[in-house]
């Protein structure tokens, strides 16, 4: 069953004080600006690889703060990073080597598909795309990070790395247009994650904000190496009405037509599940066993209400 999820939906859009400032159909900068607020005052966790924030650790060896390995000294070491012990030990002056800190990339991808241009509580499902995304730049400047950000598009070439406020705003500036009005060019999650995996390095920072009915499309061992090499964090707009339809009569426009789904048969209440529901119970369910952090983010939850995530290990690979 599919439904028409467009801007000509339902629309009955309660509880709107949440917006700050946006009309909950469209984002609008001066919104996702605001929830730097949201994320200042909230202390980085660190706890290693995938689950650290601010500089990431570098595979080249060199001055830095994390001790790597110690090797023989060498002309021209710095004496103040001599290994006494092993110096001692071994009868020969060895140095200590440290890991070297380079900024992390925090890569933004935007899934764009018809589904999530609709919303019944609060705000749409790409406004709460916008503002999910906002509140991940905002963490990136927090960190340290170097924010990218691209959706799935062949034709729009990614917002390219920039660290600090400028790039948070560029960002900020792409999710506007991306979700303002729905691009007629999607080529859909696969191909942006495939765009993502070429730009990612290790120790990266992938989030992802999706509709749950882009997840089946993707392979799972795409998921799987990507959450190899990098922390993966996915988050799934939903609304209310989606999720948790009356037990009556559901009148829809699209365009000129007009749909009634009696939601009291249960026969219709299935085919609504299994066009709602269920595609975000099975990616709740499929996606930490492939190593990748996921939460949904309903349209009438505050925006930030996934940044804990940021704080847990990865999960492990089934």
């Amino acid at each position: 069953m599919q439904l028409p999820c467009c801007r000509t939906g339902p629309r009955v859009m309660t509880q709107a004080s949440d917006t700050a400032g946006g009309d909950g159909v469209r984002p609008s900068l001066a919104e996702l600006i605001a929830l730097r607020a949201a994320v200042q005052g909230r202390r980085a966790a660190r706890h290693g690889r995938h689950g650290a924030s601010g500089h990431a650790l570098s595979p080249m060896r060199g001055r830095g703060m994390e001790y790597a390995e110690s090797r023989e000294y060498v002309a021209g070491d710095d004496a103040r990073h001599i290994d006494w012990r092993l110096t001692a030990r071994t009868g020969r002056a060895h140095t200590k080597l440290y890991q070297a800190e380079r900024e992390r990339l925090t890569l933004l991808v935007a899934d764009t598909p018809p589904t999530l241009y609709f919303g019944t509580r609060v705000r749409f499902k790409s406004v709460q795309a916008a503002r999910a995304g906002a509140v991940a730049a905002w963490a990136a400047v927090r960190d340290g990070d170097r924010i990218a950000a691209l959706r799935g598009s062949r034709r729009e070439p990614p917002v390219t790395p920039a660290g600090g406020p400028r790039g948070a705003l560029r960002a900020l500036d792409a999710l506007v247009r991306w979700y303002g009005a729905r691009p007629d060019d999607d080529d859909g999650l696969d191909t942006a994650l495939e765009h993502a995996a070429r730009l990612l390095r290790p120790g990266s920072r992938l989030v992802v904000l999706a509709d749950a009915q882009s997840v089946p499309s993707i392979p799972a061992r795409r998921w799987t190496g990507l959450a190899q090499h990098h922390e993966v964090i996915v988050l799934l707009m939903t609304d209310p009405l989606e999720m948790a339809p009356p037990d009556a009569l559901l009148p829809f426009r699209g365009g000129a037509a007009r749909i009634e789904l009696d939601l009291a048969r249960p026969a219709q209440r299935r085919q609504w599940s299994a066009q709602f529901a269920e595609p975000v119970a099975r990616a709740l369910a499929a996606l930490p066993s492939r190593g990748v952090r996921v939460q949904a983010l309903s349209t009438d939850a505050a925006s930030d209400a996934w940044l804990p995530l940021l704080g847990q290990p990865r999960p492990l690979v089934a």
